[in-house]
């Protein structure tokens, strides 16, 4: 490692983690025997969730640092083993996003490294199973395999946290200056204005307002980055209330399978696409999961002055058509892996002229590759009479039918098996699946009217 080069130091609880790891390593010392069943501080589950919603407070860490005295004469290789069994529960903790936004930082050849005031002993395992390079906390100074009670170095918290992190940078020739530093905590400050690139991330409030002071970017890895939210509800919750049927007066909506979608985990939903107000149709499928949607659009989306702002803030995907730039896929491959719902229309536009009209539908394989990737469940959406609404010919939708509105029908299939070695035929069977869920008139082959073709091209 050169003498330039950085390396990227993570706080553990509320940064990399969306909550307090405490509850669960105390619930492996007491599974180990290190601790007594049944046995906890007065009103420690107020207090893990005060600190669950506003970050550290002085009192909550003096009771960490008044641990070491308390595990005197306790096994150090019955913690180490209760920091293994901790590893899967913490697992299912670890931000959405947080792997991959330090995967980043991996590519760019920089260590990562844990630093956290928690027992070294306990945090290791976790540090290991997630590829972690290395792991600066507290350590409990221990003889003949007990802990004395007394700690080795210094307490790692706040500016002892800096000198944890100073001594690690020198050990290992590390540049702090070409480093980076995520935390949650106000009492991280002294190890973020040491670093070359703080991130306050998930702040609590007074860092938040240092940050703003600063002008450090707030950063999030429980969403998708650029998604704004407030007390956990994002754009999409307000959005949601809107896509009503009785919004859309001049269309009668019939929409029947959404509980075919998994209420939790990766979700891919891939559907036809027939028209302009497909995205009508699809926003009563994604109203009702009542969980945020990711989509893939086109760049002309996003570029628009205000439905582009939108189109962002309910974490939209961009896609550059033709530029060859595979950061979509990248992008839907995070949101996936996230356990985010991704919906895309893997025939990328709408048909023109007789491709519209022809029973086989064709598409893409983005949609094949992403669950090849990430293994999420592709979930098949037909969509009908969007067309009658808005045709591509028009620039508006007809709003002129109350009396005689047209039917709309969105029919949710089951999960589509797919082989997930040939991207070819796994589009071609997703295609097919789509094509089942509409009704039997798309079957039927015939030949268009000249006004039908017309409706099927965009005006000038």
């Amino acid at each position: 490692m050169s003498e330039s080069s950085g390396a990227v130091f993570v706080d553990l609880d509320r940064t990399l983690l969306r909550s307090a790891s405490g509850p669960v390593f105390h619930e492996a010392m007491v599974a180990e025997g290190v601790l007594p069943t049944g046995r906890h501080l007065p009103g420690d589950r107020y207090m893990y969730r005060f600190y669950d919603l506003f970050g550290e407070s002085v009192p909550f860490m003096g009771l960490a640092r008044a641990a070491a005295p308390l595990m005197r004469n306790r096994s150090a290789d019955a913690v180490r083993r209760a920091g293994k069994r901790a590893v899967e529960p913490l697992v299912d903790l670890v931000q959405p996003w947080a792997l991959d936004a330090l995967a980043v930082h991996r590519a760019e050849g920089m260590p990562l490294v844990v630093a956290t005031t928690s027992p070294v002993d306990l945090v290791a395992p976790l540090a290991d199973a997630l590829g972690f390079d290395g792991v600066i906390a507290t350590r409990y100074a221990e003889s003949d395999g007990r802990y004395t009670g007394r700690l080795e170095g210094g307490f790692v918290w706040g500016v002892g946290k800096r000198a944890a992190v100073r001594q690690w940078a020198t050990d290992h020739g590390v540049d702090l200056g070409a480093s980076h530093a995520y935390s949650d905590s106000f009492f991280d400050l002294p190890l973020l204005h040491e670093v070359g690139h703080p991130h306050p991330l998930n702040p609590d409030p007074r860092l938040a307002a240092v940050a703003l002071a600063r002008r450090w970017p707030l950063e999030y890895w429980d969403r998708a980055p650029g998604v704004p939210s407030v007390v956990g509800l994002e754009p999409y919750h307000l959005l949601r209330l809107f896509f009503r049927p009785e919004v859309f007066p001049y269309a009668r909506f019939t929409v029947t399978g959404v509980d075919h979608i998994p209420k939790s985990g990766p979700v891919l939903l891939a559907s036809n696409h027939r028209s302009y107000f497909d995205v009508a149709a699809l926003g009563m499928v994604a109203a009702r999961l009542g969980r945020p949607v990711r989509f893939l659009g086109k760049q002309e989306i996003f570029d628009a002055p205000i439905v582009g702002h939108l189109a962002r803030a309910l974490g939209g995907i961009p896609v550059e058509r033709g530029s060859g730039s595979s950061d979509s896929m990248r992008r839907a491959a995070a949101a996936l892996r996230a356990g985010e719902v991704v919906v895309v229309l893997p025939q990328g536009t709408i048909p023109r002229g007789a491709e519209f009209f022809d029973p086989v539908l064709k598409g893409r394989t983005g949609a094949a590759r992403l669950a090849a990737e990430t293994g999420a469940p592709v979930i098949p959406i037909g969509v009908w009479g969007t067309e009658e609404v808005w045709p591509r010919s028009s620039k508006v939708p007809n709003v002129a039918t109350l009396q005689h509105p047209p039917r709309v029908t969105v029919t949710v299939g089951p999960a589509v098996g797919l082989g997930l070695e040939d991207a070819a035929a796994d589009t071609a069977t997703l295609m097919a699946a789509i094509a089942d869920l509409l009704p039997e008139e798309s079957r039927l082959e015939r030949d268009p009217t000249d006004e039908e073709l017309a409706r099927t091209r965009p005006t000038a």
